[in-house]
């Protein structure tokens, strides 16, 4: 009996086995390719090379689903992804088997809300700050349910735009991505020192952010991955602690934020808990 998870993203696909749904047995990883028929060819030869016998399915793919979870309906990443069947796709070569499908940052959060930083807790929000910024509300180890996905980082922060100016649209996403820091500073983040004073005022942004995110959906903890969380260097998470206290003003109490724990695997630990709890 042989599960299978994956996480299919704008760069790279990994897919992992597991026996028992409580550890990753093998995984592997290739360069996600931008159609989707060579994407599910790869997917495919990769899963019958590592078993011949798959019992259930469950992963992450980027972009935002569709409204049965087969596939999604768009992406700025994998256009030619969108509007396909991934679902009935890898049953036709794997099986009539579950097949269970979600957006790659909250079947993430699954993982670290059962296997990571949120291990024990109920209700977990967990963000991802990378080359965008995005989200998902997890309660007892499941994706909250949603009418259309989560969205985070497209939350107005600048209303007055005296930090973005006129001509960008002042969302987290546009304030603290990686991708926004190299459109105004001219240099990608990981090139920029720790000292530099820019990291203390995306701590500062981001802050503000997740005060909202204390309103909205009070969390036990939050839990931030992504490059710019637990790259080096970073935001660091101290200065994420005192700058969303600060934005709090009291109101009420900061609930515990840390680091993702899982890394790249997040994903496919989520797959893990995903199949634990739907099967």
């Amino acid at each position: 009996m042989t599960y299978i998870v994956f996480d299919i993203g704008g760069t790279k696909t990994r897919i992992a086995t597991s026996s028992d749904l409580k550890k990753l047995d093998e995984v592997k990883s290739f360069h996600t390719p931008p159609t989707f028929k060579a994407g599910i060819k790869d997917m495919v030869e990769i899963i019958k090379g590592m078993t011949d016998n798959v019992e259930a399915m469950a992963g992450g793919i980027r972009g935002l689903m569709n409204e049965e979870h087969t596939g999604i309906t768009n992406d700025g990443k994998l256009t030619n992804w969108a509007g396909e069947d991934i679902s009935t796709a890898l049953k036709a070569e794997l099986g009539d088997v579950p097949v269970f499908l979600e957006n790659d940052t909250a079947i993430a959060g699954v993982g670290e809300a059962v296997f990571g930083a949120g291990e024990g807790l109920e209700i977990i929000a967990y963000h991802t700050v990378s080359t965008g910024v995005g989200g998902a509300k997890i309660e007892d180890g499941e994706i909250d349910r949603a009418h259309i996905g989560f969205e985070p980082g497209h939350q107005i922060l600048d209303i007055d735009r005296t930090i973005l100016g006129d001509e960008i649209t002042p969302t987290l996403e546009n304030l603290v991505s990686g991708s926004a820091v190299m459109d105004r500073m001219g240099i990608e983040p990981y090139d920029i020192p720790q000292d530099d004073v820019i990291w203390d005022e995306l701590a500062g942004y981001l802050g503000q952010g997740l005060r909202n995110t204390v309103l909205y959906w009070s969390p036990d903890a939050i839990v931030l991955g992504g490059s710019m969380i637990i790259g080096d260097p970073a935001i660091q998470i101290d200065a994420i602690r005192k700058a969303a206290s600060v934005a709090m003003e009291n109101f009420e109490p900061v609930p515990l934020i840390t680091a993702a724990k899982l890394g790249d695997e997040a994903g496919l630990w989520g797959g893990l808990a995903i199949l634990s709890r739907r099967l």
